[in-house]
């Protein structure tokens, strides 16, 4: 999920010197209290400041409102603080780690003598109420020197190691220090006595009162600053938001993400599952995920062809040397399985496809009049995802892209990476994932893990602009996001509860084929080398998976659907009518049984629901003598009576229409002449 994209925009305040940024908001008539309040301003340089700050001369300033994104963060950051108060009121003896707000909350890492339990957390949430509702104030003060700061926090060894490292740290998840100052922030009572107080680079709300709704939601392992080399501390997540409101609403939300969770609704209808024998984050699909999984790859092979592509293969392992000349070996070798030493080398799993697509460019000369040269292929690659990010479909060790790359020139480029574009689009719309945004994810200049010259990145990235600028989609930046050989559009997919995923992405490359010398004869007879632009339509076939399941609560559109179609006897003695309804489904592709089973008609049809099957069709004595079966949808309703040759055509027509609305009783095909209620 992705945090709130764009930030409100303030008419400037000027804060006059000698004054606080509080004083110029309350001459302007801001808000100050409620789910609008302005909780601090951003000065010219783009860097947020306490309400309390005064500027040495007449500063323009913009005022953030806590509902604003940066508003939001200094909200759960001030509610971070407040749990440490919290827990080190109630467990005096817990060491402080960091504590940054992240997407819908904040967490806090502490070092404990036991893992915190869901009655410590109890105890804690009631803790910072009293925190709240005492109204302390957050005071910030500069240390004069390190010393300074070390004596203060000698009791502190996880704050001393980040004063030590001061500025070698992300700036971005750990907010304890950072902007070339050493700073921290006590909480004041209302007779102005310092109660407790951490190292911290700020910015804070002005007092706890303006943490209105908050909730600590779990507790976890946590390695100190993600190492597993590191001590493992207790992890504390939490949620805060502006008003009672918007914390019920995204409660609500939680709520039905949990009923939405992939992993849980992959072993109630029997789709996949993680043995422990084959190891974390490796799936294996059950008959019945395997033919959603199948659906998904017909789909993408034959979209593919239609395209342009060519399909390819490559092997699961190679040779250190290849991703030595792509670049990847050093940069990715932290997220890539350990070498296998075999014959006297150095084999990888393979982590990408594109090196051993650039072997199959350079096999043999190519010719301007090739190009575009499209390869495709459904490359299984493995990457050691730390066990800690390891989340069932959407962050795995081992998945399945249908990876392609496209070889062009320079000037076909726009041209490409447009139809690459076209090509997602109506993909993500077949699938029914049809509100998205776009995402150009670019170099960090101040990075070293870039490669490239800073021409051939602005030529890069002007393309991927111009193109995403064209489609007429919302646009969004992500600086430093880049992949070290070029810049990316990635989509960013909306579900049917408003959570955002990145799916597809398009990646310009103009390093891959230097590395590899990749040429191809031009017309004039000259050798030029193309650009290489990646493209992963589902991006991985298991989070693409994943994230249906999750759009879709697992009631599958019913082209995707397992089962289709089930029929239902009232009796035993109708099943073998329904086993000719079946027979003639299945010569028409559908995927249709019949539940022979035991239970009586009532409990097949709960059966049925429970697994989220389309269509259920259901024969009794009258369907029998009449010829005809009776349809009961997943939403309850039914239609009686319909002949059967007409029910095949109903079926087949929703079927083969790949429509992702849900069949029921005001369905365009058949005879529509009662419904039943469920």
């Amino acid at each position: 999920m992705s945090a709130p994209r764009t930030p409100a925009v303030a008419d400037p305040l000027v804060v006059p010197a000698g004054t606080t940024a509080a004083d110029a908001v309350a001459a302007a008539g801001l808000p100050t209290t409620g789910p609008k309040a302005v909780v601090v301003v951003r000065d010219a340089s783009g860097r947020l400041r306490d309400l309390d700050w005064q500027p040495e001369l007449d500063t323009d300033v913009t005022p953030v409102a806590i509902d604003e994104p940066d508003g939001l963060n200094v909200l759960r950051h001030s509610a971070a603080h407040v749990l440490a108060q919290a827990v080190q009121d109630i467990f005096p003896e817990a060491k402080l780690g960091i504590g940054p707000p992240i997407d819908n909350g904040f967490y806090y890492d502490f070092d404990v003598p036991k893992p915190f339990q869901p009655e410590d957390l109890q105890k804690l949430e009631k803790r910072m109420q009293e925190i709240v509702k005492a109204g302390q104030s957050f005071r910030r003060r500069e240390y004069k020197s390190l010393e300074e700061a070390k004596v203060e926090l000698a009791d502190e060894p996880y704050k001393l190691e980040l004063v030590d490292l001061k500025g070698d740290v992300d700036a971005d998840e750990v907010m304890e220090v950072g902007h070339g100052e050493l700073t921290h922030y006590d909480n004041v009572d209302k007779d102005g006595k310092r109660v407790w107080g951490d190292l911290c680079r700020g910015p804070h709300l002005p007092k706890t009162r303006l943490i209105p709704a908050f909730k600590l939601m779990r507790s976890a392992a946590a390695y100190w600053r993600g190492s597993e080399k590191n001590p493992q501390l207790q992890r504390i997540y939490g949620t805060a938001w502006p008003s009672r409101d918007e914390l019920k609403a995204y409660l609500n939300r939680l709520a039905e993400a949990e009923r939405r969770d992939h992993r849980k609704l992959g072993t109630e209808l029997d789709l996949f599952s993680f043995p422990d024998e084959i190891g974390s984050g490796l799936v294996v699909f059950h008959p019945k995920g395997g033919i959603i999984k199948r659906e998904m790859e017909d789909y993408v092979r034959a979209r593919h062809i239609e395209e342009g592509f060519q399909y390819v293969s490559s092997p699961h392992i190679t040779k250190e040397g290849l991703f030595h000349t792509s670049g990847h070996l050093p940069y990715y070798k932290d997220t890539m399985f350990p070498p296998m030493e075999l014959e006297g080398a150095n084999y990888y799993l393979k982590a990408m496809n594109c090196p051993m697509h650039n072997l199959i460019f350079r096999s043999r000369g190519r010719s301007y009049r090739e190009l575009p040269l499209r390869f495709f292929e459904f490359g299984t690659v493995y990457r050691y995802e730390k066990s800690g990010v390891v989340h069932g479909l959407t962050r795995v060790r081992g998945l399945t892209q249908d990876d392609s790359h496209s070889y062009v020139t320079a000037e076909q480029a726009p041209g490409e990476i447009k139809h690459l574009l076209n090509f997602v689009r109506s993909l993500l719309d077949d699938f029914g994932l049809d509100d998205y945004y776009l995402e150009l994810s670019t170099r960090d200049p101040k990075s070293d893990k870039f490669i490239g010259s800073d021409e051939q990145w602005a030529v890069a990235t002007k393309v991927l602009e111009d193109v995403a600028a064209e489609s007429g989609l919302e646009l969004v930046l992500d600086p430093g996001g880049a992949a070290f050989y070029g810049p990316k559009i990635s989509v960013q997919a909306k579900d049917a509860i408003g959570r955002t995923w990145q799916m597809s992405t398009i990646q310009y490359d103009f390093n891959q084929p230097a590395r590899f010398g990749l040429e191809f004869q031009a017309a004039d007879g000259t050798r030029q080398e193309p650009v290489m632009i990646h493209s992963a339509k589902f991006g991985s076939i298991e989070r693409f998976f994943g994230v249906l399941v999750e759009h879709y609560a697992g009631a599958f559109p019913a082209w995707l659907a397992p089962v289709q179609v089930v029929g239902i006897p009232i009796r035993d003695d109708h099943a073998a009518y329904l086993e000719e309804f079946v027979q003639k489904l299945r010569k028409q592709g559908i995927r249709a049984e019949v539940d022979h089973s035991t239970d009586r008609m009532q409990k097949k049809i709960r059966t049925a629901q429970q697994q989220k099957i389309p269509f259920m069709a259901i024969a009794g004595d009258d369907d029998v003598n009449g010829g005809t079966v009776s349809f009961r949808y997943r939403d309850g309703s039914q239609r009686n009576g319909v002949a059967v040759d007409d029910a095949v055509a109903h079926v087949v027509e929703i079927v083969r229409s790949r429509t992702n609305v849900s069949p029921s009783f005001a369905s365009p095909a058949g005879d529509q002449t009662s419904v039943v209620s469920s």
